[in-house]
C-alpha cells in the first residue's frame, strides 16, 4: 500500500472516530449499535461473509443462501450475513430460521454491518476470517475492502449496478479505490459492466442474470371469486387503476383522470396515491375538476359507473390490479424512476407507464418490445394506451403465460453467484 493510500485510510478512520458518538443518537442506527462498533460483540468464525445494505439486498442474500452447497464433509459451511438496516435484519433472521430448519449443512450468523472505520473492519475480519466476501450491488466500503485485502479474503461483488452519477463520484477517488478493487465483479448488464470496468478495470468484470428475477414467483391469474375487492368492483366493470401516484406527477395525473372521465364515460377509476397524506390534496383536485369521487373506505357496495374511488386503504393495490381492465403505474410521469410495474403483470394485466423508469432498467427493454408492458412518452400517450386497453384488454391468462416465459428465461442469477463462490473457495 502506498504512503498516500495509508494517509487516506488514516484520515478516513479519524472521520469515523469523530462521527461515531453522533451516530449513536441516530434512530436508524440505534439497533445493533454494539455490533456496528464491535463493542464487546465480535463476529464468529465464518467461511463466507455476505453483505447487503438493506431489505432488497437482504432478500438477494437469501436467494444466494438457498443455492449454496456445503463443500465440506467434516463440518458445516459457516456463513456470516450482514446488513445496515432493521428491515434487512428481519429478513436475514427469517433466512436463518429457514436455513437451520432445512439442516443442509449451512449455518447462518446474522449481524449488523460494522461501521466502515478501517480499524473496526480490521478487527471484524481478524475474528471472522472468511475465505470469500460477497458484496451486493454497489457496496463499495473502503474500510471493508481494505480489511479484506489485508486478511487475504477474496472479494466478489455480485448483482452489480452502477449509474453514471455514482461512477462520476467514484472516479474522483479512482486511484485509491483501484487498490481496493474486488477480485471479481458480476454486473447485471453490459452498461453496468462498462462502468465498473472504467473504475476497477474491465478484466475483473463479467455479466450475470439479475437475481431479482430469481425472487419473482410464478405469476398466476388471481381468482376473481376470491378477490377481497369483488364486492365493490362488480364483474364486467370497466375498471382502470392509477397506481402508486407520486406527488410530483399529481398535476399530470389530475388531467389524466379528467380525460378518462370524459372519453371513457362509465369507467370506474381507482386512484391510489403513493402516500396517504396526499388524500386531502386529491380530494381538492377532484372537486376542482368536477369529477364524482368517493373514498374507498366509504364504499360498501358496487361502485357507481363513472365514479373515481380515492383509495385511502392500505394493502389493496394488487387485488385492485387483478380486477382492472387497464392500469397505469405511477412514479413515471415525473423524473422519479418509476414504481413497480411488475405487480399488475403478476395479475395478468398489461401495465402502462410514463417515460421515467430508470429504477427498473434491470427488467430489460424486451418487456416493452414484446408488448407485455407499455411505456408512453407523455400523459397523452398514457391516456391513449389506457383507452385502448379498456376497449380491448388482452386475456389475463395470455399475459400470464408470456410473463412466465419472460421471467423463466432470466432466472439463474443466484446459481451463477454460487458457482463463483465455489471457485474462490476451491482455489483457496
Amino acid at each position: 500500500m502506498s504512503t498516500l493510500q495509508s494517509m487516506a485510510l488514516g484520515a478516513y478512520d479519524l472521520l469515523w472516530k469523530a462521527a461515531t458518538p453522533l451516530l449513536r443518537t441516530h434512530s436508524r442506527l440505534h439497533d445493533g449499535f454494539g455490533q456496528r462498533t464491535l463493542a464487546n460483540d465480535l463476529p464468529a468464525r465464518a467461511d463466507i461473509w455476505i453483505q447487503g445494505a438493506s431489505g432488497g439486498e437482504s432478500y438477494l442474500t437469501w436467494e444466494i443462501i438457498r443455492k449454496l452447497k456445503n463443500p465440506f464433509a467434516s463440518h458445516p459451511l459457516h456463513v456470516l450475513v450482514t446488513t445496515n438496516t432493521k428491515q434487512g435484519m428481519e429478513i436475514l433472521e427469517r433466512a436463518a430460521a429457514e436455513t437451520h430448519k432445512d439442516k443442509r449443512g449451512v449455518t447462518l450468523q446474522t449481524r449488523y454491518f460494522p461501521f466502515d472505520a478501517p480499524k473496526i473492519m480490521q478487527a471484524a475480519l481478524r475474528h471472522a476470517r472468511p475465505k470469500v466476501a460477497v458484496i451486493l450491488e454497489t457496496e463499495i466500503w473502503p474500510g471493508f475492502l481494505n480489511a479484506c485485502k489485508r486478511q487475504g479474503t477474496k472479494i466478489l461483488l455480485v448483482n452489480g449496478r452502477m449509474n453514471p452519477r455514482s461512477l462520476a463520484g467514484y472516479l474522483a477517488a479512482k486511484r485509491p479505490l483501484q487498490a481496493l478493487a474486488p477480485d471479481r465483479i458480476l454486473a447485471v448488464s453490459e452498461r453496468d459492466a462498462e462502468r465498473f470496468g472504467t473504475l476497477f478495470g474491465r478484466e475483473r468484470v463479467q455479466t450475470m442474470p439479475n437475481m431479482k428475477f430469481d425472487r419473482m414467483g410464478t405469476p398466476a391469474t388471481s381468482s376473481k371469486a376470491d378477490n377481497p375487492l369483488r364486492e365493490i368492483i362488480a364483474p364486467k366493470t370497466r375498471f382502470v387503476v392509477l397506481g402508486s401516484v407520486r406527488e410530483q406527477e399529481e398535476s399530470e395525473v389530475e388531467h389524466l383522470v379528467a380525460e378518462l372521465h370524459r372519453k371513457a364515460p362509465g369507467t370506474v377509476i381507482g386512484l391510489f396515491p403513493r402516500h396517504m397524506e396526499r388524500i386531502g390534496n386529491w380530494q381538492e383536485r377532484l372537486e376542482r375538476q368536477g369529477i364524482p369521487w368517493k373514498l374507498r373506505s366509504e364504499q360498501t357496495g358496487p361502485a357507481e359507473p363513472g365514479t373515481t374511488l380515492l383509495w385511502d386503504a392500505f394493502g389493496e393495490l394488487v387485488p385492485a390490479y387483478a380486477l382492472a381492465r387497464a392500469a397505469f403505474v405511477g412514479g413515471s410521469l415525473a423524473p422519479l424512476g418509476g414504481q413497480n410495474f411488475l405487480e399488475p403483470l403478476t395479475c395478468g394485466i398489461t401495465p402502462v407507464t410514463g417515460p421515467s423508469l430508470h429504477n427498473f432498467a434491470w427488467v430489460g427493454e424486451e418487456i416493452f418490445e414484446s408488448g407485455l408492458a407499455v411505456r408512453a412518452e407523455n400523459r397523452e400517450g398514457v391516456l391513449q394506451a389506457l383507452l385502448q386497453l379498456l376497449d380491448t384488454p388482452p386475456a389475463p391468462r395470455t399475459v400470464t403465460k408470456k410473463v412466465q416465459a419472460y421471467i423463466r428465461s432470466r432466472k439463474g442469477g443466484a446459481e451463477t453467484v454460487c458457482k463463483h463462490i465455489a471457485q474462490f473457495m476451491n482455489n483457496d
